[in-house]
């Protein structure tokens, strides 16, 4: 038999063959031209040869596989404006489409082949490697925790394009189909059992066997949708059955996409027409809007972001490359507040040991019982065990004591945002730590710099700023100050890779990046309700320019007196000019004459009823002075406003240096405050557009609301020279 480089192939004495993947110098399988090619000959083997039986195919790894190789997939844009330039548009796009299915009619060869083929699946299986379990005419999965399949693609702008729009949503009914379809979600074996997606669920160990004994058994080798007689899980897409799906379905991708996402309307479109059709017509249907959506700027856009720099930032892009990796065994937290107990939570649940400190022991633990909620709630739903949680509160040791901090090996301080109360901290847990120990102040607001001055070694002090609430938000802003140095940045990084989520780099500044950007959203939505705009329509201008709420929904979610807190601190540091007074106004008002504080309180901009949904809250209407009539309102330009402004403020830390890689506010901005995921980020939200564009569009917006609106100097600097961020920071890399 041939000798494969990324698969072991083996045939029994009961003639059924094993197909093992297992790619040389790779912790994870992933699909490449390779191993395409390579399993292209297995299925020829196993077709060919009257002595297999039937082929299980497996994984040798610790996962099954993560999909494709996404940079695979660009390359083919990048063949594609080559031929385009040479040979015109046509032939360029017959080469793409060619391209582009060659996955599809792979996978359509063997599940036609005449054999039987099984996937025995452990760990995760998702995206190009689910569809080849799919294409499989018996599927196996592990009992293990850690085994998920599923069909992300969407998260990165794409759509499954292999088969598996057509497969599942042949195996499913079809509104269960869209709607993991659409979600993407990663599903646990049990669950795709009852779904309909694998046969069997069994011990590790016995995957493989149980795969060969179907084999062995008479497995059939014709799928489901190509014997006679098959009847769709949800009858006819024209049939009464049908006209209860489809409906529905258009008005659900309105509600949950605003039509921002075409790989999600991809879907809608491939399922509609492909189950009209079929199987290898559905498939080519398939592979048409596929590549169709490969080639879009959003696709385009988000796996650049949410695909290669996110895997990039996570793998320590950022990293100092000459400090040797650090050995984080125990950290302390200091304050058991609201921030404090779930960082102590995450901590923990990365294996840390934690030493968790407040005021006394019964504040400590009463922080502690939030750990022991948190994984209470995931005993309940079936993600953890009791032992779990009992292991986990074993790792948190509450104390009022900060000499219990003195093995740490770093600390996060996590107390109220007061300069004083943080210098007081900073001097009693210097006290007590290890000269090596590096501390971290998780302030939002509270420059790094300033706060440094406190401690005796500025050099091993850095901000490491949570988002709220923690345990679910994956993005952490690690704050240099001017004396941070390369140990502190190092074992900071290092700490947030242990906990699992995604760090950016951020140089010290008022509001750092995220919330910069975050208040020129809430600000933008507080002027447009000063001008009387209706409340109402102002939300859902931030909801269809692709913001997860509005901008005064999202002022009730962090508090409105908070934000007031905020904007009078601004005022006394940096005077009256620092601030919109009508901003001021509207706030005070709602704070202090109403009692309005946000969801904290029930009642902001929205009314929150205990047990019913929220709404708008009917008395805002008598704090508008002017009123814009509903019919005049240009809800194009509104949600121009809401993106524009953040954007523009991303541009201005990056001119600042605030930001120094693109990547990080490309990625800070959809995972810290859900800047429009479409567009790859705030950043991107220019490059895409092009500086010239972005830059007349601002011009236009300042014409008539004024001055915030005015862009930048790096950014007509752009204008006229054809720049991108991306390419100045590629600039720069080649330059150092």
């Amino acid at each position: 038999m041939t000798n494969f480089t990324n698969f072991r192939f083996e045939v029994d004495a009961d003639g059924i063959a094993l197909a093992t993947w297992d790619m040389p110098g790779r912790s994870m399988n992933v699909i490449t031209p390779e191993v395409m090619g390579e399993l292209e000959q297995i299925i020829e083997a196993v077709a060919g040869d009257e002595a297999i039986k039937g082929c299980v195919i497996t994984s040798g790894k610790e996962a099954f596989s993560g999909g494709a190789d996404l940079t695979m997939l660009q390359g083919l844009g990048a063949e594609y404006a080559r031929l385009a330039k040479e040979k015109g548009e046509e032939a360029a796009m017959q080469f793409f489409f060619e391209e582009s299915r060659k996955l599809s009619l792979l996978y359509r060869r063997l599940e036609t082949s005449g054999k039987p083929f099984a996937a025995a699946v452990h760990g995760v299986c998702l995206g190009g490697a689910f569809e080849l379990a799919l294409a499989c005419h018996f599927r196996v999965l592990s009992d293990v925790d850690s085994t998920r399949v599923g069909l992300p693609e969407v998260k990165v702008g794409l759509f499954p394009g292999a088969g598996g729009t057509q497969r599942v949503a042949r195996l499913m009914q079809t509104g269960d189909a869209l709607q993991m379809l659409f979600k993407g979600e990663q599903i646990r074996p049990l669950m795709a059992r009852n779904m309909g997606l694998a046969h069997v669920v069994a011990p590790r160990d016995q995957i493989v066997q149980t795969a060969k004994d179907w084999i062995r058994s008479g497995g059939s080798a014709i799928a489901p949708w190509d014997q006679k007689g098959y009847k769709l899980p949800s009858n006819k897409v024209y049939s009464a059955a049908g006209m209860q799906i489809w409906p529905p379905a258009n008005a659900i991708y309105r509600r949950e996409t605003q039509d921002n996402y075409p790989a999600i309307r991809a879907i809608l479109e491939s399922v509609y027409q492909g189950l009209q059709l079929p199987m290898d017509l559905a498939l080519k249907i398939e592979s048409r809007w596929f590549a169709k959506i490969l080639r879009s700027k959003e696709a385009a856009a988000m796996i650049r972001t949410l695909f290669i720099s996110m895997q990039d930032l996570n793998k320590g892009a950022r990293r100092p490359k000459d400090v040797p990796p650090t050995s984080l065994k125990k950290v302390g937290v200091v304050g058991a507040g609201f921030m404090g107990v779930s960082v102590a939570y995450v901590t923990a649940n990365a294996g840390l040991e934690v030493v968790l400190i407040d005021r006394d022991v019964e504040a400590a633990e009463k922080g502690k019982t939030h750990s022991h909620k948190l994984m209470s709630d995931q005993i309940m739903k079936g993600r953890a065990k009791t032992a779990d949680r009992d292991a986990l509160l074993a790792r948190i040791t509450p104390s009022a004591d900060y000499n219990d901090l003195k093995d740490c090996d770093l600390v996060v301080e996590a107390v109220f945002e007061d300069p004083k109360v943080k210098a007081e901290v900073i001097q009693k847990v210097e006290a007590a730590i290890r000269p090596d120990c590096i501390f971290a102040s998780n302030t939002s607001t509270l420059p790094i710099t300033g706060l440094a001055q406190q401690s005796k070694s500025p050099g091993q002090f850095i901000g490491i700023h949570f988002f709220s609430p923690v345990e679910k938000m994956m993005l952490v802003e690690i704050i240099m100050g001017k004396e941070t140095g390369d140990k502190a940045l190092a074992t900071a990084l290092d700490y947030v890779r242990a906990i699992k989520k995604t760090p950016i780099v951020v140089n010290d500044s008022r509001g750092f990046f995220a919330n910069r950007c975050v208040l020129a959203y809430i600000l933008e939505g507080h002027l447009m309700f000063a001008d009387g705009l209706p409340a109402a329509m102002i939300e859902q201008a931030g909801k269809q320019a692709g913001m997860p709420v509005g901008p005064l929904s999202l002022n009730d979610e962090v508090g409105v007196d908070l934000g007031l807190k905020i904007l009078r601190a601004t005022k006394a540091q940096l005077g009256e000019t620092a601030i919109v007074p009508e901003q001021e106004e509207l706030l005070t008002t709602l704070v202090e004459k109403e009692g309005r504080l946000g969801r904290k309180n029930r009642k902001g901009f929205y009314d929150y009823p205990e047990g019913g949904q929220k709404r708008l809250w009917p008395g805002l209407k008598d704090l508008q002075t002017k009123h814009v009539e509903a019919e005049f309102v240009d809800m194009q330009e509104l949600k121009q406003r809401l993106l524009v402004t953040q954007a523009l403020e991303a541009a201005r830390t990056f001119e600042e240096g605030v930001i120094t890689d693109p990547r990080e506010a490309d990625v800070g901005s959809i995972l810290g405050f859900g800047f429009a995921p479409y567009t790859g980020g705030a950043l991107s939200y220019i490059d895409f557009m092009g500086a010239k564009a972005f830059v007349d569009l601002c011009k236009s917006l300042q014409d008539k609301h004024g001055d915030r609106f005015a862009p930048p100097r790096i950014l007509l600097d752009m204008a006229s020279s054809g720049e991108t961020f991306y390419g100045r920071a590629a600039g720069t890399k080649k330059a150092a």
